[in-house]
């Protein structure tokens, strides 16, 4: 007797100790399907970011950060607050994460982004008006240079500076520094190579890439300054290795650099 009633005690424990572990992790996906992330990202900044003819938000970044999110089963709200202010957001708290086609490099690290895998190579380039003559950094000698606060055309621009003789001037975002260049004002500005390619083409600017004046290149990354958001970074990492495999991101890129 004493051995069926241990056998059906044991059988119990067994059955509430399941119970429990099932609770548990329907509790922990409940958790991960009620969590809406905020994630902070730029204004403008084609083809990454930028809102379309229908007056939709659309971009490489956008596209990327659905697919991901669709592939790990997590919320999040994207809000498009310009640079400066998204990466204000995030280092006070008021957003758990950026993607704005942040370069990953280790100024930032050094300052507290947690940067995920790097999702697309850039290179920055220089680029003058359509009918400039500027040809070289030396061509660049006594003029003036316009840059984005905060970016890595601003570094690139601000690393040349010195050694070929121009001065640079900062802009809080992309079409007003164009613009300068245009007007004149500036004698070039700096800026990331698909970024502006695609600029120049979609929105018929006056401007020019010329050749032989861009850096060599660096990953994006999304990024994260708190290390408790660590559980985002990694669902980010997973879904874009997934989305990697299964060909999603190749469709994503296409989409927007044809």
């Amino acid at each position: 007797m004493k051995k069926i009633t241990a056998i059906v005690l044991a059988a119990v424990a067994m059955s509430l100790a399941f119970t429990g572990c099932n609770k548990s992790s329907a509790n922990d996906q409940a958790s991960k399907e009620g969590k809406k992330w905020i994630i902070a990202t730029d204004t403008v900044f084609r083809p990454f970011e930028y809102t379309n003819e229908k007056n939709q938000f659309v971009g490489i970044d956008v596209d990327l950060l659905a697919a991901i999110a669709e592939d790990q089963g997590f919320n999040y709200d994207l809000q498009s607050l310009g640079w400066d202010a998204g990466v204000a957001a995030v280092q006070v708290g008021q957003a758990d994460a950026l993607i704005a086609g942040a370069t990953i490099k280790q100024e930032r690290i050094n300052n507290g982004w947690i940067f995920s895998e790097g999702y697309f190579n850039a290179t920055q380039t220089f680029v003058v008006a359509a009918d400039s003559t500027i040809a070289s950094y030396e061509d660049l000698r006594g003029k003036n240079v316009a840059v984005k606060n905060g970016t890595a055309g601003a570094d690139f621009a601000n690393s040349l500076k010195n050694e070929y003789g121009f001065t640079v001037t900062v802009f809080e975002d992309s079409p007003t520094m164009y613009q300068d260049v245009i007007l004149g004002n500036s004698a070039a500005c700096c800026e990331d190579t698909p970024i502006m390619a695609d600029n120049i083409k979609s929105a018929g600017l006056a401007l020019k890439i010329p050749e032989g004046m861009e850096s060599e290149g660096a990953p994006y990354g999304f990024a994260i300054m708190n290390p408790v958001n660590q559980e985002l970074l990694d669902m980010f990492n997973a879904g874009l290795a997934n989305i990697k495999a299964n060909g999603k991101y190749d469709e994503i890129i296409a989409k927007y650099l044809k």
